[in-house]
C-alpha cells in the first residue's frame, strides 16, 4: 500500500511553536514509570530497543508535575503547561462553579488548548489513543483527528472517534485491568502508522502493572519486554519516538504489607471538631488500582478555623511530609488557585492520605498498595530514539518537565 506524504509543518500552542518534520512522531506516555522499571529491564537485557535509544538517542529524567497524578500530567504533557495553566490539579475535585465532587474526565475542565489540536489543525494526521477511557474526551479537546481508548475500543465510531473500525485494525477490547490494555494502545499506534492514517501521534498507557508488580518482579520484566517490541515497530517504521511517564510510583506499605494510610480527615475532624473536609484528588474509576489512596490531598476549613494553626498541626503527623496554604501551593507547585482547598498536603515516600477508613474501600486492592502523587513520584524518564542538539542537551542538563516531551521531540533533535 503507498503511504500518504507527510508534510513537515510549524504550528504553534500556549505560547510555544513547534517544528514537525515530514516524518512520524510518536511521543508516548508510560503511565506509573519511575526511572526503576527501565533500570531494572534494562539489567535483565529485556528492552534492547531502549538501550539503543538510550545510546544513539537520549535518556534522561525530568521533572514531572505535582500532584504526581494521571490526568494532571496527561494535561501538563499535551498542552506543554502546567497545572496552574490547564486547570487540572488532580483527577478529582470540589468544582468551583457546583459545590460537587467531580471527575475533571471531560475537556470542559480544560483551560488551554492542546498541541494535538494545534498540529490537526496545521495539517498533521493526529491520533491519540488513551488506555483508560477517562482521558480520551478530556484530551481531545477541538482535536479533529482520531482518538479512542483501548478501555473502549469496541465503541469507536467514525462521528465521535474518528474512526468506526478499530477492532478489524487492532484487535479485540482489552481488560483495562491488565498489561494488555497498555499493549494495546502501542498496537494502535503502530497500526494507525502502518496504515497511513496517522503521522503525529500521542499514545498514553495506564499503570494497573506499576500497581501491582515492583520493577524487578517478573511480570514487570515482562511487560516492559512486551512494550519494547511495540517501540521497536515504530521505530522500524521510520518514527521518532519520545516517552515520558505521568508519575512514578512506589510501595506505600507497613512492615506487615498493610496499606501505610493517614486517615486525616478523621484526624482533623477529632483534633479540632466537625467541618473540615479532604478531598482525594487520585479518585478515579479505577479502585483496583489504589482504592482512591495517594500521596497528596487537598484539604477545606471550617469557618473560624486557623490555617496556621492546622496546618502546623498536620505538619506534626507522621508520614505528612509538606503542608502549604493555598497561595503558597499554587505558586510553588503550579496549581489552580480555585481548585484546590485552602491546604495543600504531601505525604511521604512509603505514606498515602486518606479521608476517612469508611470512604475506602481497601478489599478492592489486588495485593499490597502500591500508589502515586507526591514528591516521590515527581521524577520520571524522558526518553527520545535520536540525538539531542546543543541548546536542548543544555536545557535537559537544567530542570526539564515531562510536559516538555513535544518541545524535545520536534524541536530537541539534531537536525
Amino acid at each position: 500500500m503507498t503511504q500518504p506524504e507527510i508534510h513537515a509543518v510549524s504550528f504553534s500552542a500556549n505560547g510555544r511553536t513547534y517544528r514537525a518534520e515530514a516524518r512520524p512522531l510518536v511521543a508516548i506516555c508510560i503511565d506509573g514509570c519511575s526511572d526503576e522499571y527501565l533500570n531494572a529491564a534494562l539489567a535483565q537485557q529485556r528492552m534492547p530497543h531502549l538501550a539503543r535509544m538510550s545510546a544513539s538517542g537520549y535518556r534522561g529524567v525530568v521533572r514531572g508535575a505535582l500532584p504526581s497524578f494521571t490526568n494532571v500530567n496527561n494535561c501538563a504533557i499535551v498542552t506543554g503547561t502546567p497545572p496552574s495553566a490547564t486547570g487540572i490539579g488532580g483527577n478529582y475535585i470540589l468544582d468551583p462553579d457546583t459545590g460537587e465532587e467531580v471527575m475533571t474526565n471531560s475537556s470542559r475542565f480544560l483551560r488551554n488548548d492542546t498541541i494535538l489540536a494545534a498540529a490537526a489543525e496545521a495539517g498533521r494526521r493526529v491520533c491519540m489513543v488513551t488506555a483508560k477511557d477517562k482521558l480520551r474526551e478530556l484530551l481531545s479537546k477541538n482535536l479533529r483527528g482520531i482518538a479512542f481508548s483501548a478501555e473502549k475500543a469496541h465503541e469507536a465510531t467514525r462521528d465521535i472517534h474518528g474512526i468506526d473500525d478499530v477492532l478489524s485494525l487492532v484487535g479485540p477490547t482489552p481488560s483495562i485491568y491488565s498489561a494488555e490494555a497498555s499493549l494495546y494502545t502501542l498496537r494502535a499506534g503502530v497500526a494507525l502508522i502502518e496504515a497511513g492514517r496517522g503521522d503525529f501521534l500521542y499514545l498514553s498507557l495506564t499503570d494497573y502493572m506499576q500497581h501491582k508488580f515492583a520493577p524487578d518482579a517478573p511480570e514487570s520484566l515482562d511487560f516492559y519486554a512486551a512494550m519494547d517490541v511495540e517501540i521497536g515497530r515504530m521505530l522500524g517504521l521510520g518514527a521518532v519516538v519520545a516517552a515520558t511517564a505521568d508519575h512514578g510510583m512506589n510501595a506505600k506499605c507497613q512492615a506487615d504489607g498493610s496499606a501505610n494510610v493517614v486517615f486525616l480527615e478523621s484526624e482533623l475532624n477529632q483534633q479540632f471538631g466537625s467541618g473540615f473536609y479532604v478531598i482525594c484528588p487520585i479518585t478515579d474509576p479505577y479502585v483496583v488500582h489504589h482504592g482512591a489512596l495517594g500521596s497528596a490531598v487537598t484539604v477545606y476549613l471550617p469557618a473560624g478555623a486557623d490555617p496556621g494553626a492546622v496546618a502546623r498541626w498536620i505538619l506534626q503527623r507522621p508520614g505528612i511530609a509538606e503542608v502549604h496554604d493555598r497561595q503558597t501551593a499554587a505558586s510553588k507547585l503550579e496549581l489552580p488557585t480555585d481548585r484546590i482547598g485552602d491546604l495543600f498536603v504531601l505525604a511521604g515516600r512509603d505514606v498515602v492520605i486518606g479521608r476517612t477508613p469508611e470512604h475506602h474501600d481497601l478489599s478492592k486492592l489486588e495485593g499490597s498498595l502500591r500508589s502515586h502523587g507526591g514528591r516521590y513520584e515527581e521524577m520520571v524518564p524522558l526518553l527520545l530514539s535520536e540525538p539531542l542538539n546543543e541548546t536542548y542537551y543544555r536545557k535537559a542538563s537544567g530542570d526539564p518537565r515531562n510536559f516538555d516531551l513535544f518541545d524535545f521531540l520536534c524541536n530537541g533533535r539534531v537536525a
